[in-house]
């Protein structure tokens, strides 16, 4: 254990360094006597997987974020400071940092670009906690964290952001700093969290620094890296800890398993993948389930007392090839109907692989909460867009590519009585509400569930009148909204969920405004929203 430290800034030095006193070498002596010219907490903090007794804790030593040697990630020479480095971190109930009830030791490891993913455990539960770090004569900025109520205690009330699609060069991230002014309880990011190509032509607001689509490790921590150097970001993550999820952005678009858009081979794609899944380790406060070469899971569940139990799916790893995947044209997102492509409704098709089926289906039916939010990537509701000729084409690369496996999930949603089932989803740059039936082929049947769909942060979307002509052959979609980036926020009693899309005045602002657009009550015990 440490003896309470003193600090002191030093006057005309590098900014955000600091001389630490010398009580605190006993603490990892080799580690608290470094001496950083340039800040290493340059990306920030964040906490995530919250538990009763702790949470995770994460950041990354980066003097250099930006750096190109691939042999130097974040400016660190491994073999200058013999590999993983050792800092420091202190845990308190107060964010003046008075009251220390955890102080100790973490590990960057070299072997993830010295990124830290400490599992905290021993703290009471259902409570804020503030952290720090420190190395040498650097300390981080300080974060809150939140563990999670006690297992089955009554909760009376807690809140949540949900947000998507924040595509760095499209516009700043100001509805991330809105989202951090609500101070949520928990933020779930559901996808594309960086995008991995560079826009064409005259349309960036801003620039990603390397100028090229990512494919290699050290593309993706740069990009990463880019992201995490955002002020707006990094305080929504030094705000309330996250639920992290991704979709395709994160290593390519439309990526399918081991099936890429472009059809490379599958052996050359994947070496892509496991690039792009270990870059999102080391930059993302999950539990230190460290990537196994191109598989890594991130699927978990967790509960919050009596009122709720989230299960956060990933929706890209371990789907079944898209339907009709026949070049040139079948290899991404693309319309087809059940005439031009039988496939899409073969019963063996998955979005989510067999096992993460099955964990999803027992969860739910052993879940004793009051609510049952799945959080997940992609558009669930079935949307078709109708053609001249009166049939109607389908997304291959939403669960609309997938509807046998999307009505397995609904008919065990309807089969185990899933209390309050409701369904948190990104991608599609606009805002939907959603009721969802097994059988949306018959416009009468019972809904089971409502889905929320939150728009991007930055990235643009089709206008508002493509999807809209759609509309009238797509009764169970309640609300629909293209024109706008935002996020959605949610206040949820045992009474009701109440879900507010939150949209900014304009995404290439860095002082964009915030306004509720609309919003959205689930009442206990009744699937589908009513609008407020």
């Amino acid at each position: 254990m440490l003896a309470r430290r003193s600090f002191l800034r030093i006057v005309g030095g590098s900014a955000g360094l600091l001389i630490v006193a010398p009580a605190l070498i006993g603490l990892g002596a080799r580690a608290q006597s470094l001496r950083w010219s340039r800040d290493p907490f340059s990306l920030g903090v964040a906490s995530g997987s919250p538990a009763p007794d702790g949470f995770v804790l994460w950041t990354r030593l980066a003097p250099d974020p930006l750096s190109t040697d691939p042999q130097a990630p974040g400016g660190i020479a491994t073999a200058a400071h013999g590999g993983d480095i050792e800092i420091a971190y202190e845990i308190a109930t107060d964010p003046a940092m008075h009251d220390i009830v955890q102080r100790g030791t973490a590990t960057a490891e070299a072997a993830f670009a010295h990124s830290v993913h400490l599992e905290v455990t021993g703290l009471a539960p259902a409570r804020p906690y503030w952290y720090r770090f420190t190395s040498g004569n650097a300390q981080s900025r300080t974060g809150c964290a939140r563990t999670a109520p006690a297992p089955g205690s009554a909760v009376e009330r807690m809140s949540f952001g949900f947000v998507s699609c924040s595509n760095y060069e499209e516009g700043y991230f100001a509805a991330y700093r809105h989202l951090a002014d609500e101070h949520p309880d928990l933020v779930f990011f559901l996808g594309d969290y960086i995008y991995e190509y560079v826009t064409p032509g005259d349309g960036r607001v801003r620039e990603h620094s390397d100028g090229v689509e990512t494919k290699t490790l050290s593309n993706y921590r740069n990009r990463y890296a880019q992201y995490r150097l955002d002020r707006d970001l990094q305080r929504l993550h030094a705000t309330a800890p996250s639920l992290v999820t991704w979709d395709d952005h994160e290593i390519q678009n439309d990526y399918a398993d081991e099936w890429s858009e472009e059809f490379e081979e599958p052996d050359i794609f994947l070496e892509r993948r496991t690039a792009g899944y270990q870059a999102f380790y080391e930059h993302m406060p999950v539990r230190p389930s460290r990537p196994k070469g191109n598989r890594m899971r991130i699927y978990d569940r967790y509960a919050f007392g009596d009122l709720a139990e989230f299960s956060l799916l990933d929706g890209r790893q371990y789907r079944s090839r898209t339907a009709c995947y026949i070049p040139p044209d079948g290899g991404g997102a693309h319309l087809e109907n059940d005439q031009t492509c039988p496939e899409r409704r073969d019963r063996n098709r998955t979005m989510l692989g067999m096992p993460q089926e099955a964990w999803l289906y027992k969860g739910l039916a052993q879940s004793k909460a009051r609510w049952n939010v799945i959080a997940q990537n992609m558009m669930m509701a079935e949307f078709g867009e109708n053609t001249r000729g009166g049939d109607q084409k389908f997304s291959t690369d939403d669960w609309n590519g997938y509807p046998e496996a999307r009505a397995r999930l609904l008919r065990q949603i309807e089969k185990n009585r899933v209390s309050n089932p409701v369904i948190l989803s990104g991608d599609m740059h606009s805002f939907w509400t959603n009721d969802l039936r097994p059988d949306f082929s018959n416009p009468d049947s019972a809904v089971v569930a409502t889905e929320f769909i939150t728009t991007s942060i930055t990235s643009g979307s089709p206008p508002q009148d493509s999807y809209a002509k759609h509309l009238p052959f797509n009764p169970h979609v309640r609300f629909f909204e293209s024109r706008k980036r935002g996020y959605a926020s949610v206040d949820l009693t045992p009474d009701s969920m109440t879900t507010r899309f939150q949209a900014i005045s304009d995404p290439t602002d860095p002082n964009a405004t915030l306004s509720t657009l609309e919003t959205f009550i689930i009442e206990n015990g009744r699937a589908g929203a009513i609008g407020a």
